[in-house]
């Protein structure tokens, strides 16, 4: 992509009103745009991330026997109704409209009763199970406090699974199947060393949920760490008695802030039984489906993610998750060479972004890049080509290196 074409400008300041570092880093560096509390457009390059996230989530998503399908957002209070859930005094984060028949609905802020309700129509017998469907869809909450940028959002993406199984035996092997695949979302992203598999409160589903928690000082939750064990326990449960069952010792643990990007609960029959979601075992008796959820916020993920990587310049993206792998800056007495070196990297499909622009000095090309982020910076100037190449800098790296042409082409990132 010429960088003359994306209309979209960085910012030296962020709004005033944003104090969580994710979104002063993401909206100077034009990567999304703030149209209310809580509410979050992307733009070029903040897509292109988010579709890279979306991307590792379906893969390895599909790597465990998900199913993918996409349900509506509007909603049919019947279900709802008949879990209990469809009542404000619930669920307080509902956003309820009428038809214009009067007939109320509301904007789905999860998917266990719609998806469990529509199960009722393809699964009849014990052969039908295990099933596990997922789906990457936006939801909507009215938080009261919508904050922390993309950490809490009134509207936002999320991959949320829910398995279909035939006992108790089943729901375990498939939750701690889970538990691993996003173990490997996390290290694709790159930030497995800051994220911890955390106790949580279950609610009214099972004494234990997990909750997958980055470490950062941006969070809004507070764990306790087993560094060794890669374990944590939330702050509310953390008491003698919970400590002891999960034998985690006080002395082992260090408190820290952190991001809930990530959960996993145990349903059981909390959902089927109200519903009807039945099937008839090998003898033909009736049981009733059980049932797990297990959610992921991409904006929160990519939220995290620019918590965790960045400097006082920037953003630092994972090679995985930036939206371009190389960017190109044309500097004096390079711009016909850099103009060459972007055409052969686009016919070999690289993902480049070149910086064409000639209304901006260097300083101010160079400082956009490092807002921006992208792991490899090739300077082209009348410099460089002196000195036998393009100047390339890594992100993260200190210093810059001339490297010839042809190996820029042929070995980027």
């Amino acid at each position: 992509m010429r960088q003359s074409q994306l209309f979209t400008k960085t910012r030296k300041e962020a709004p005033k009103d944003e104090t969580s570092k994710n979104a002063s880093l993401l909206i100077r560096g034009g990567f999304i745009n703030k149209e209310m509390a809580g509410v979050y457009s992307y733009l070029p390059l903040g897509f292109r991330v988010l579709e890279k996230i979306e991307n590792i989530i379906r893969e390895e998503m599909n790597a465990i026997g998900g199913v993918e399908v996409l349900l509506t957002a509007l909603q049919d209070p019947e279900p709802w109704k008949a879990t209990g859930r469809w009542s404000d005094e619930v669920i307080d984060t509902w956003f309820k409209t009428k038809l214009a028949n009067g007939t109320e609905i509301g904007l789905a802020n999860t998917h266990e009763e719609p998806l469990a309700n529509l199960m009722k129509h393809h699964i009849d017998s014990y052969k039908d199970l295990p099933v596990y469907a997922y789906q990457i869809q936006n939801k909507f909450r009215n938080e009261l406090r919508a904050k922390s940028g993309l950490m809490r959002g009134r509207e936002f993406l999320m991959k949320d699974l829910y398995s279909f199984t035939r006992d108790e035996k089943e729901l375990e092997q498939f939750y701690e199947k889970c538990a691993e695949a996003y173990g490997k979302i996390f290290e694709r992203t790159g930030i497995a060393d800051k994220t911890y598999r955390t106790f949580a409160d279950g609610g009214a589903f099972s004494k234990f949920s997990d909750e997958f928690q980055t470490l950062s000082e941006a969070g809004e939750d507070t764990i306790f760490i087993d560094e060794k064990k890669k374990l944590a326990i939330n702050k509310e449960v953390y008491t003698d008695e919970v400590l002891d069952e999960l034998n985690l010792k006080k002395e082992d643990l260090k408190e820290a802030k952190a991001i809930e990007v990530a959960n996993i609960f145990k349903l059981g029959t909390k959902y089927s039984e109200p519903l009807g979601l039945i099937y008839k075992d090998e003898s033909g008796n009736k049981i009733p489906v059980v049932m797990g959820s297990y959610g992921i916020g991409l904006g929160r993920l990519m939220g995290a993610i620019a918590e965790v990587h960045n400097d006082e310049r920037g953003m630092i993206w994972p090679v995985s998750v930036a939206p371009f792998s190389v960017h190109i800056l044309a500097l004096p007495g390079g711009e016909e060479e850099a103009e060459n070196i972007y055409k052969k990297m686009v016919a070999q499909n690289k993902e480049v972004l070149y910086d064409d622009r000639r209304d901006l000095s260097a300083g101010e090309k160079l400082a956009e890049a490092d807002l921006i982020g992208i792991p490899q910076r090739a300077v082209v100037s009348e410099k460089s080509l002196k000195a036998g190449g393009v100047e390339v800098k890594m992100r993260n790296a200190e210093k810059e290196e001339i490297v010839p042409i042809e190996d820029l082409i042929l070995k980027n990132v």
